[in-house]
């Protein structure tokens, strides 16, 4: 947890927001996914959200589904995330590094291993996206007892209460919802969400990344002017992954001019 507050403070001392990129561990391929992440880090990633590749993802458009599959097809198993998450942790000490998953993958392993297996490779946060936070105390316990963040989506029409209970169960960031509905680069982010900006403020909720369909420096600039802490980018990073499956190296220098201009956004002139 005390690499996010670190992480932010170090921006904010930068005037700087943080790029967030979003992708699915093992796709293309185990091998290739760990090239993909040193990447984005050495293109100026300032967190990493990843997946876990799993049979049903709910709230995932098409391109993550697809990336899921491409994952399964290589081979790639929950025990294998987790050596690649050591292994990623190993060579960036200081990053954060959240997992965004499906509560089936949590219950496989039984929610306190689970959350005992992350804090061992040094996982730093974990978004069960199918957990509505009234249902959120049995998985966020195991994850407070495990100094592992619990991070909880903050919808665009949350209201009072949900807002207090978000800031007060959440830890390392606030996943703000650009919108309802699935993810994806097409389903472009809305206004920016000033108002729910606010008011986390006003409850001391975790610093807000504002998710869902950030795919242009343009979205990035918005989402920290409407004061977010900073942006997530996920289907239009695995759209990159997914054009040049068959060109591995063409395939990480788009994605290192990508995450560098979405970067760049970020920095407040």
């Amino acid at each position: 947890m005390e690499r996010y507050d670190n992480a932010f403070a170090q921006l904010k001392a930068r005037q700087e927001g943080a790029f967030v990129p979003f992708v699915t561990l093992g796709d293309p391929g185990p091998e290739q996914s760990l090239k993909i992440i040193d990447t984005l880090i050495e293109a100026g990633a300032d967190a990493l959200e990843l997946g876990i590749p799993f049979s049903d993802p709910l709230a995932d458009g098409p391109t993550i589904q697809n990336a899921t599959l491409r994952a399964f097809a290589a081979g790639v198993t929950p025990t294998q995330c987790f050596e690649m998450l050591a292994a990623i942790r190993q060579k960036h000490p200081t990053i954060p590094i959240g997992l965004l998953m499906y509560a089936n993958l949590v219950f496989n392993r039984g929610i306190d291993e689970f959350y005992a297996e992350c804090a061992r490779v040094g996982v730093d946060s974990v978004l069960v996206a199918d957990v509505p936070i009234e249902e959120s105390a049995p998985f966020r316990q195991a994850a407070m007892r495990h100094n592992v963040a619990p991070i909880f989506i903050c919808p665009p029409n949350a209201d009072d209460e949900l807002l207090r209970q978000i800031a007060s169960f959440g830890r390392g960031y606030t996943y703000l919802l650009s919108r309802a509905g699935v993810t994806g680069a097409e389903n472009k982010a809305a206004l920016p969400l000033h108002h729910l900006v606010e008011k986390l403020a006003e409850y001391h909720a975790a610093p807000p990344l504002q998710g869902f369909g950030i795919s242009s420096p343009e979205q990035v600039k918005a989402a920290i002017d409407a004061k977010a802490a900073g942006a997530i980018s996920g289907s239009a990073i695995v759209k990159i992954i997914e054009k040049n499956v068959d060109q591995p190296e063409q395939m990480l220098s788009e994605l290192k001019a990508f995450a560098t201009v979405m970067k760049a956004a970020t920095r407040q002139a």
